[in-house]
């Protein structure tokens, strides 16, 4: 990567992390902060839980479509400003119902997919994959030191300081935006990354998509429901706020670590369907478990321990699915589709999981997180096995004039080669290729050939 790669990477990693900061730091503390402002209970809290990721729903990909109109930037300085005003309003109020406003204020800073834009625009192709794991990690290192800091926080100046400071987090993300990420020198639609309103029905239609974008619902609504329960039984067996991270993290940490090797497995063996299945039967048995043995601290990192092995390793198979079954051409919108059912799972556990706790208690709600597992798991089970591909992105040279669809032919009938799309207007190749072994050369020498007066790389 070159140094501008490098710092528009490092920089825009940095400000998703300080954006997820101010989102991840309110899961452990939210709800039983809200749930005692005045005139609230179980049901408006969790609707003040939810309403922020149904807003960003709503909002994520026509945010990313305006930022090809407008700029990248410019909606990214919008949603960080709205961000920004939701939480000092969120850090003023005293009542439920300005609660909820103020976190649907915050939801309407939905950048997620102008930041990746952005990225795009400021890598090239072939590092693009390389950015893109930079950005992923941040947002995991802010999940596991949210997990620690939140009550340390919390006790330190409060949820109304929490909000205080996520306004100000989003500010200071503004201003690395603006003097920390380069100013691309060309915006143009990618891909790979944007979400495309044209291919938008034929990737809701898919069927092996759809099993998955409902397991990403699943997935998340069962977090909403647990991060609405746990908080309150650890309460309940007398555990103090502060310490509900000598839970967390170290539950958290294990179930990563363990995680990996069967990761690895799965990518490695051709497996990844048997641990993709695996471990929405283990998420299954940890929402059953929580429903019925809550009775001590034990069975909660118990339960805990199983959860976030579950979680982790369909956290990390799902983008790799996905990726391996939406068309080449249309891995942007795929991923498009799934943050934002992503975003529409969480709000739906949140309002659904404190809904049940409130009418049956903890059971309830784990039980019905249980049923979607079930669900899942069906439709998991009739899934077609992946093929053991990889995305490729080659670029054209931009001033190539030539036969797209005869290009994409011939790249087709290299060895290896499973799908290949050119589209000339981005300059670039999409293909899908085995895993076992591909004929880059000959790939790379054919588009040499045909590009012309134009030079191609990968």
């Amino acid at each position: 990567m070159s140094a501008l790669e490098l710092r528009a990477s490092a920089g825009l990693a940095g400000i998703y992390a300080l954006r997820m900061l101010g989102i991840f730091l309110f899961l452990p503390v939210f709800m039983p902060y809200a749930a005692h402002l005045e005139g609230s209970n179980l049901k408006l809290a969790g609707l003040a839980f939810g309403i922020f990721a149904l807003v960003q729903a709503l909002l994520l990909i026509p945010f990313g479509m305006w930022s090809d109109r407008i700029g990248r930037k410019r909606v990214i300085y919008a949603g960080l400003g709205l961000m920004a005003a939701g939480s000092f309003l969120g850090a003023w109020v005293d009542s439920i119902g300005w609660l909820i406003v103020a976190r649907a204020l915050q939801g309407t800073g939905a950048i997620s997919a102008a930041l990746t834009a952005l990225l795009a625009d400021l890598t090239r192709e072939e590092h693009r994959t390389k950015a893109m794991a930079m950005v992923g990690g941040s947002i995991g290192v802010t999940f596991a030191v949210s997990l620690v800091a939140a009550a340390q926080i919390e006790h330190a100046i409060g949820v109304s300081g929490m909000f205080f400071l996520m306004g100000c987090l989003a500010i200071a993300a503004a201003f690395g935006v603006r003097f920390v990420v380069p100013d691309p020198q060309r915006s143009r639609f990618h891909s790979d990354a944007e979400t495309n309103a044209n291919r938008l029905p034929a990737i809701l239609r898919d069927g092996q998509l759809l099993r998955l974008n409902f397991g990403v619902f699943a997935l998340h609504a069962a977090q909403a429901a647990m991060f609405s329960v746990i908080p309150f039984s650890l309460a309940q067996l007398g555990m103090h706020k502060p310490d509900h991270w000598h839970v967390y993290l170290p539950v958290a940490m294990v179930g990563f670590v363990l995680m990996v090797p069967a990761i690895i497995y799965g990518e490695k063996r051709g497996k990844l369907k048997q641990v993709f299945l695996g471990a929405i039967v283990l998420m299954m048995l940890a929402q059953l478990g929580m429903a019925l043995w809550l009775d001590s601290i034990t069975s909660i990192v118990l339960w805990l321990g199983v959860y976030f092995l579950a979680f982790n390793a369909l956290e990390a198979t799902l983008p790799s699915l996905i990726s391996k079954m939406a068309p080449a051409d249309a891995k942007g919108t795929a991923m498009g589709v799934q943050n934002t059912a992503q975003s529409i799972g969480f709000a739906v556990g949140s309002v659904g999981g404190s809904f049940l706790h409130a009418h049956g208690g903890p059971a309830a709600a784990f039980l019905l997180c249980a049923g979607l597992m079930l669900v899942w798991a069906i439709l998991a089970l009739t899934m077609q096995t992946p093929l053991p591909v990889s995305s490729k992105m080659l670029h054209i040279a931009d001033d190539w004039e030539g036969d797209a669809a005869l290009l994409g032919e011939q790249l087709r009938a290299c060895d290896g080669v499973i799908e290949a799309v050119v589209i000339p207007g981005e300059s670039a190749a999409y293909l899908k290729v085995a895993q076992a072994g591909w004929d880059e050369t000959a790939v790379l020498a054919l588009i040499e050939a045909t590009a012309g007066t134009g030079r191609a790389s990968a």
